[in-house]
């Protein structure tokens, strides 16, 4: 279906729809696992070795800042709950083209992205159990795949288990926290700038991207039971619950000194070593694994989504805009997802992408997604009138702090320019291609 409609008008029935099969709790273990995700292994340690004990301002601050992006994308889904989430914010104030440039920067987030986390699990599973090159990618290739093995059977399954993985990682980590809040000792906090304060505007910028996903909800907001109900509901717990865990994590790496003994790539598994000794290592590893898991799995879910709506509104091949007659689940759109992935897997491994790179490739689009549903959150509210200003005040601040951060990505937003000209060369042949054909 090639997509004609202008913004804010009604992209008209459609011949199935999304099973409607989340709840609170769903929502708040999608939450969590969207934005809970590789950067609690790695990023408190490199912060901490930035800004020292200072270093915790930082992630106190980005804890702080994120309400606004969630509040704003949830608000935005509870006014109209639409498959999408940010695509759809973005065709409704933009119009079709500006969307279809959404969905292609989500598709490329995604592909990039998973495998880059995916390797941080493996890398961390090497870590306790000797790994070759090879064998490290076979593993994070298996991580992948599994989530796309669940989102396949259903987003019923998807869900469940969500909310297992999730139950396991804020188990292993209350249990963690508090056992290594025993060794943390007063003195690791002093002196509390040793570096001054300009590096813990740097440490935030490092670490801004850990708290990306919560936009990640919004692209299911069709399957939710109740919108107006769970939303609301899921946001406050999810935002105070992945603020507190990260706080923490990074309290104990500074309070612990773990950030000089992990080198700063694990500070995790020193702290868990000097816990339990030699099985450490091995409790990392599970974690990682666990963290991952949840963020790909999570992450499967709600891109496939995106991209079933880009392609039902023109912007990828239509055979995209597909939906098992069964599940109700979009998979083709996973099929599609899935095999992006593995090229990119085979892409990392010939040309030896560093770990740095493939991350800030996958982070410049999703912070260019977050500056058009941002943006696009400031446009939809203001139309609501005076009685909005406070959600139009939430969506100026996420605008303005994403474009903050975005120039700090560097280079590798000529990938995200690329896939932005590349969406707009493909709407504009979609759009001419219908009235080219000969009338009957």
């Amino acid at each position: 279906m090639t997509g004609t409609s202008s913004a804010g008008s009604d992209p008209g029935p459609r011949p199935a729809s999304l099973r409607r099969a989340i709840r609170t709790r769903h929502a708040i273990a999608l939450y969590v696992s969207s934005v809970l995700g590789s950067g609690i292994l790695v990023l408190p340690g490199l912060a901490a070795q930035l800004a020292g004990p200072a270093s915790l301002f930082a992630w106190a601050f980005l804890a702080a800042a994120s309400l606004p992006f969630a509040l704003t994308f949830a608000s935005l889904s509870v006014r109209r709950p639409e498959s999408g989430g940010v695509y759809a914010f973005a065709r409704e104030a933009f119009g079709p083209s500006v969307a279809a440039a959404t969905g292609w920067l989500f598709f490329l987030w995604t592909v990039t992205g998973a495998p880059a986390v995916a390797l941080i699990a493996a890398s961390y599973l090497g870590y306790a159990f000797p790994l070759s090159r090879p064998e490290t990618f076979l593993v994070a290739f298996a991580i992948v795949s599994a989530a796309f093995a669940v989102n396949y059977r259903g987003i019923t399954l998807s869900s469940q288990v969500q909310l297992a993985v999730i139950g396991s990682i804020v188990a292993l980590l209350v249990v963690t926290l508090a056992i290594s809040g025993t060794r943390v000792h007063a003195a690791e906090f002093v002196p509390l700038f040793p570096h001054g304060i300009v590096p813990v505007g740097t440490a935030a910028a490092l670490i801004f991207w850990s708290f990306l996903g919560y936009e990640n909800v919004s692209n299911v907001a069709e399957e939710f039971e109740d919108p107006a109900r769970d939303f609301p509901r899921s946001v406050g717990a999810s935002v105070a619950l992945v603020g507190v865990l990260y706080f923490a994590v990074a309290f104990v790496t500074v309070g612990t000194g773990a950030y000089r003994a992990g080198g700063g790539v694990a500070p995790f598994a020193a702290i868990l070593a000097s816990i339990f000794g030699p099985y450490g290592a091995a409790g990392t590893a599970v974690l990682a694994a666990f963290i991952v898991f949840g963020v790909v799995n999570a992450y499967m879910t709600g891109m496939s989504r995106v991209a079933y709506a880009t392609a039902r509104d023109g912007g990828l091949p239509s055979a995209l805009g597909y939906l098992d007659p069964r599940s109700r689940v979009p998979n083709r759109a996973l099929l599609a997802l899935w095999g992006g992935a593995t090229a990119v897997f085979a892409f990392y491994y010939a040309a030896d992408v560093s770990l740095t790179v493939a991350l800030l490739v996958a982070s410049g689009a999703a912070i260019v997604v977050y500056v058009v549903g941002s943006a696009a959150g400031v446009r939809i509210q203001r139309r609501a009138g005076p009685g909005a200003r406070h959600a139009v005040g939430l969506a100026a601040v996420s605008l303005a702090i994403s474009l903050v951060v975005l120039p700090f990505i560097g280079w590798p937003l000529l990938v995200t320019l690329a896939a932005v000209v590349g969406a707009l060369g493909y709407r504009a042949l979609a759009v001419r291609r219908p009235a080219a054909r000969p009338g009957p």
